[in-house]
């Protein structure tokens, strides 16, 4: 990258340096993960939070997204910076003022936060940006690679904001690799227990015609993922962060039905979900064949590469 900051996150560093990373988004499911994960490599961690509730192993302090404020003194001393923030999409129909809430939470609290790192964080050398691969839209069976053009219709119109918010701070010289992740698989995670429920209950199967695809990713690949991306001084631009054994919606419903030992054989109709869920049921309608193209090209190394794994090991701690 011409003109960039010097980096402090190479291959295998041993220098002694205090690695300090402020997490937007950091109470979540995934960056409670990464929080842990950080702070047993050594760095220290600084949660920004909008309830600014008390963790054990960083410091957390109150902000509100897409506001500047007194929060920006966690840029001081930090060398990286990690945007995790965006209202679920699953919490309900998609009404004018949660596609708002949407917005705001993602596109501009990465626009303020970009901001503010570029007039305050002298030392961040990384600006790790999160977005989703809702960026490609529904493609069929088209492979998508990170080269892949974004799609049309709402979530890739939010997912190109979402990731062109932050771009500003590449003008200082800041690297900015973007995190395009699938569905996150986790034991105890909101995801598995929807999924898991009507299985359980004997009432499971697939959702519409079956043939969409599910781009899945284990939350410990997924936290892994973003540790690489961290501490790699050549990763810059966007990067699927997703399993490189992709399924369609048929497959995983009949893997987690073999792995729960429970039958697979009620359809969810389209048009009931439709019904039900309006706009939003296109979280289950639509998919992306998704695949990581830049992890594996850079020699980064799946946990759970294939669902039935990745399941067998969730369910056993769920």
């Amino acid at each position: 990258m011409s003109g960039a900051r010097a980096g402090v996150f190479g291959v295998g560093h041993n220098d002694g340096m205090t690695r300090v990373a402020v997490l937007a988004g950091g109470t979540g499911l995934i960056g409670r993960s990464l929080t842990d994960r950080l702070v047993r490599e050594g760095w220290r961690v600084r949660v920004l939070s909008r309830g600014a509730r008390p963790l054990p192993n960083a410091e957390v302090v109150a902000w509100t997204p897409g506001q500047r404020g007194d929060w920006e003194q966690v840029l001081d001393g930090a060398t990286a910076v990690v945007q995790l923030t965006g209202e679920s999409l699953a919490g309900g129909r998609w009404t004018p003022t949660r596609k708002a809430r949407f917005y705001s939470s993602r596109v501009t609290a990465s626009r303020v936060l970009a901001e503010a790192v570029v007039e305050r964080g002298a030392e961040v050398c990384c600006f790790l940006q999160g977005s989703a691969v809702g960026y490609y839209g529904d493609r069929g069976d088209e492979e998508l690679d990170e080269q892949s053009v974004a799609g049309e219709g709402y979530l890739p119109e939010l997912c190109r904001g979402w990731e062109a918010a932050s771009a500003l701070v590449e003008e200082a010289g800041i690297r900015r690799p973007i995190a395009r992740t699938g569905l996150v698989l986790a034991a105890g995670g909101a995801l598995i227990r929807q999924m898991s429920l009507p299985f359980r209950l004997g009432f499971g199967g697939p959702i519409g015609n079956g043939r969409q695809w599910m781009p899945w990713i284990h939350l410990e690949d997924e936290v892994a993922a973003l540790l690489w991306l961290l501490e790699r001084d050549d990763a810059a631009g966007p990067y699927n962060l997703a399993a490189p054994g992709v399924v369609t919606n048929q497959e995983f419903s009949r893997t987690l039905a073999k792995e729960l030992r429970r039958p697979c054989w009620l359809r969810v109709p389209s048009f009931a979900l439709r019904l039900a869920l309006g706009e939003m049921s296109a979280l289950a309608l639509e998919g992306q064949r998704v695949v990581p193209s830049r992890l594996e090209k850079g020699g980064f190394s799946f946990a759970y590469s294939e669902l039935s794994a990745a399941l067998r090991a969730i369910l056993a701690r769920s």
